[in-house]
């Protein structure tokens, strides 16, 4: 009754895990973005359908997927490579297809995994939709997008867990250094087209993912932002109650808006030293 959609680049080693967590579905998406290693040959050996499509943004790219993978059935589970569907998690929303509601999509609860610790305090956001029909789903923004349902969202119980460090530190910094980048064009893009931003909406606002939206607008606006986001992830969230872990996780991720930051001014200003 639910098919799942599996985005990849090349990600042999996570892939398996991820297979299994979710072989009690008859319908398996990898969509991949042209991998160079043996994600393909994996996907295909499991019996999942292969589909291929270069890359060029998070939201375009997960739109189009939407709209073309020949999907089975009417709802679709969307899960990361380095992402598993906990079993409480799988009979939750088993459950929830099956009831005769108006939701058109449902949140799920994510947790985040570092040096073999929940990163229980620490994260940004927590609930993600990501089961959902997806003739009424579609996503906006560069990096990082936002889901926006048309229609009445629901959440299932069960948590999916996720394990952003699998290739290592040096992997994670290399991939939200390309993300920084994005999200600075965003940001760019944004105000050129002056898109509409609300302070009350950022605090008020009953939906998680436009309230996240007017969040990361406020942020954008903020000096010192960087550090800003570490008080918030470290303090206000009581990231320090992960430990090390927790700071280790605070400290990248200010780093992350650091570059976010630079990048923009580069953008904007439209000046690279040349040596």
């Amino acid at each position: 009754m639910v098919s799942i959609l599996i985005l990849t680049l090349n990600e042999q080693d996570n892939l398996p895990g991820c297979i299994q967590s979710v072989a009690w579905s008859d319908d398996i998406h990898v969509y991949d973005s042209f991998s160079t290693d043996r994600t393909a040959e994996i996907a295909t050996a499991s019996g999942a359908k292969l589909t291929q499509r270069k890359f060029d943004n998070w939201a375009a790219h997960q739109n189009w997927g939407l709209q073309n993978l020949p999907f089975k059935h009417p709802w679709v589970f969307y899960i990361d490579a380095d992402e598993r569907m906990t079993p409480e998690l799988c009979d939750a929303i088993l459950k929830a297809v099956q009831q005769n509601s108006p939701e058109v999509s449902y949140k799920v609860r994510r947790r985040d995994f570092f040096m073999g610790q929940w990163l229980k305090h620490v994260q940004a956001s927590s609930y993600y939709q990501r089961l959902f029909r997806p003739e009424c789903m579609r996503y906006e923004r560069l990096v990082n997008p936002i889901s926006i349902a048309n229609g009445p969202v629901g959440t299932v119980e069960g948590f999916l867990d996720h394990y952003p460090f699998t290739k290592g530190v040096t992997h994670w910094i290399e991939r939200h250094n390309k993300y920084s980048t994005l999200e600075a064009q965003q940001i760019v893009d944004n105000r050129k087209a002056q898109k509409t931003f609300s302070i009350k909406a950022a605090f008020l606002e009953k939906d998680f993912h436009e309230r996240r939206y007017h969040q990361k607008e406020l942020m954008y606006r903020l000096p010192m932002r960087s550090v800003v986001k570490f008080l918030i992830l470290y303090i206000l969230k009581r990231g320090f109650l992960d430990g090390s872990q927790g700071l280790t996780y605070c400290i990248l991720q200010s780093f992350y808006e650091y570059l976010i930051v630079l990048k923009t001014r580069e953008i904007e200003s439209g000046i690279k030293e040349i040596p």
